[in-house]
């Protein structure tokens, strides 16, 4: 009687072995998948949806509900909340809430709900987290809180796809609170600490309209961080042409600093003088921009200069989780 093969064997239904299997095949999958963009199906709010997740400390921005969603209140994306909490809703002065365009609910108030997209811990699913917060937000009752959870609907079906974000910075966050609400003194010193850790942000708009640049003053240098939507290999090209032929900069008193890749976009990173007011920058954005559309638009293979550029640029690249 032959030998059986014990090679041809697969690991062990459970074992060490198998786990370490079925890892490493979801990690091929995913490589080869592509990057995760979780908020690809909102085209015109996917980059600075981005910028709040990853780098902006202290700011919101209304939902833009979808046509025919059913909302029975007014609901903002944050930053975010007290406790790094999923959601909260709350109620607001109607009167104060006027130029937001939202109906007056019961007594003069209405109820606003907040998505936060920092929280703690993580979700393992971004994209059905938010949905599912989304879902929570548009019928929240005031003063309950989001707990968390999943949702199989499409953020699209939640949220307008081709409405952009109108986001408002804040300097603290004094937003956290309802209209006349009197902190806690434990509450009033978190939010103290809070407050500290921010820094002068503001949002610029290029002349195309492409991506979310966001000026960042950091202390001994500002930054500009321009979250960009283009497919990461059409983008690195782009970037090699400008660096290559010097163009890859916002002017004197700026230097590019490098590009850091975080869901799914790649974010280019300009060290600026602190010194400038943010809206001193807007020549040298526009600048820019323009190149980077020429950029774009060329399809001729790269130079040696221009594949050392890419290399170099790509070499420094790190990736926030």
């Amino acid at each position: 009687m032959a030998k059986k093969n014990k090679r041809n064997r697969g690991p062990k239904p459970g074992s060490n072995r198998a786990e370490r299997v079925a890892a490493r095949k979801a990690r091929q999958e995913a490589a080869l998948a592509g990057p995760y963009r979780p908020f690809e199906a909102l085209p015109a709010a996917e980059c600075d949806l981005v910028a709040l997740r990853a780098f902006i400390a202290s700011a919101t921005a209304r939902v833009p509900f979808a046509d025919g969603y059913a909302a029975a209140g007014e609901a903002d994306f944050t930053t975010i909340l007290p406790g790094a909490v999923p959601g909260i809703a709350r109620s607001r002065d109607a009167a104060k809430w006027g130029e937001r365009g939202a109906a007056t609910g019961v007594d003069g108030k209405v109820t606003q709900a907040l998505v936060a997209l920092q929280t703690d811990p993580e979700p393992a699913d971004l994209t059905g987290s938010l949905a599912a917060a989304l879902e929570w937000a548009a019928q929240a009752a005031p003063g309950s809180e989001y707990r968390g959870g999943t949702s199989e609907t499409g953020l699209a079906d939640i949220v307008d796809p081709q409405a952009p974000l109108d986001v408002v910075v804040y300097q603290d966050f004094s937003w956290w609170f309802s209209d006349g609400a009197e902190p806690t003194p434990q509450v009033q010193a978190m939010l103290e600490r809070a407050n500290e850790t921010i820094m002068p942000t503001a949002r610029l708009t290029p002349k195309s309209g492409i991506g979310a640049p966001w000026w960042v003053d950091a202390g001994d240098r500002a930054h500009l961080r321009w979250v960009r939507p283009e497919d990461e290999d059409v983008l690195m090209k782009a970037m090699a042409r400008l660096h290559a032929a010097g163009r890859l900069t916002m002017g004197e008193g700026s230097r590019f600093a490098g590009s850091f890749r975080t869901h799914g976009l790649v974010v280019p990173v300009f060290d600026l003088d602190n010194e400038m007011h943010h809206e001193e920058w807007y020549a040298g954005l526009d600048q820019l921009d323009a190149w980077f559309v020429e950029a774009l638009g060329e399809d001729a293979e790269l130079t040696a200069a221009e594949r050392s550029s890419r290399a170099g640029i790509i070499g420094r690249q790190v990736t926030l989780r």
